[in-house]
């Protein structure tokens, strides 16, 4: 794996060497090209004018604000070059706050961090550090000039994770959106209690995984084995209509049922499975 630089990590005094590592791949994205259906000759967009809906020519397109309804400013790269942050290269912790303390919502992409040539005493003294506090460092950092970000690190599997984060200008609003204001029964809520328990596991990633694009691959090499003809159409489950009324409890119960019905499955077979293992050894 290719850092994508290499610096350090700054707080107070210290300067840690490091390596930055994007932490997220997306090899597995389907590439699909919009076509004419004619011929499946690849379509391309050109940039034209609102004006006229003449194409422009990528020497005359300009970047604007818009400052009244109608009226822009022009900047230029002389602008842009004025309040550009130049990339130093450095993790640079501002302060140590506790990780619980941040809203999910604030998250953005993460990245890894790893030690470089004699950085490993001073990263796994700050890494067992945030292990036995709970903090984490609130950090500035420019991973691709000229943005600068706002950032997160964190302890994660023996190694510092990096993970970037919203600033709150670019969060919405939680309260322009109507609260649910639903009476909830006890007999309810203490189902939906049971439901939910019966229902916990241990987190395990691993046991999930892009079903939609495993689908449509399948729908794919169909495609190709049929020589791009139609498949037959799919069968539709029906759906209840928007405005049925939910019976909720009806609906727990029976989600309670299959859940223990379930539960009880995996026991006996992880009991025969238990048994079987036992014959072979003996």
């Amino acid at each position: 794996m290719r850092p994508l630089w290499s610096g350090s990590i700054s707080f107070g005094l210290v300067n840690i060497p490091v390596g930055l590592y994007s932490a997220t791949s997306h090899k597995q994205a389907l590439g699909l090209d919009l076509l004419r259906d004619s011929d499946h000759s690849r379509i391309h967009y050109k940039k034209v004018a609102e004006a006229d809906g003449k194409e422009v020519p990528k020497e005359h397109i300009v970047k604007g604000y818009e400052y009244e309804k109608g009226k822009y400013v022009v900047l230029t790269q002389e602008d842009f070059q004025r309040v550009e942050i130049k990339s130093n290269q450095t993790v640079d912790i501002r302060e140590f706050v506790n990780l619980a303390d941040i809203e999910p919502q604030y998250f953005d992409e993460p990245y890894y961090l790893a030690p470089l040539k004699n950085g490993d005493k001073a990263y796994t003294l700050l890494r067992g550090v945030l292990e036995k506090t709970g903090l984490a460092g609130i950090a500035k950092v420019v991973i691709r000039p000229p943005r600068e970000h706002l950032a997160v690190l964190k302890p994660l599997d023996g190694l510092l994770m990096l993970e970037t984060m919203h600033f709150p200008e670019e969060l919405r609003d939680p309260s322009e959106l109507p609260a649910p204001k639903a009476a909830v029964g006890e007999k309810e809520m203490n189902m939906a209690l049971t439901l939910v328990k019966e229902m916990s596991a241990k987190w395990e990633p691993s046991k999930y995984h892009d079903e939609y694009r495993e689908c449509l691959m399948k729908i794919i090499e169909q495609k190709v084995k049929a020589g791009g003809k139609a498949l037959p159409a799919p069968k539709h489950e029906e759906r209840p209509g928007k405005d049925k009324v939910i019976d909720l409890v009806s609906l727990l119960q029976s989600s309670l049922g299959e859940t223990k019905t379930s539960t009880g499955k995996k026991a006996r077979k992880t009991k025969t499975h238990r048994k079987t293992e036992h014959r072979k050894a003996a």
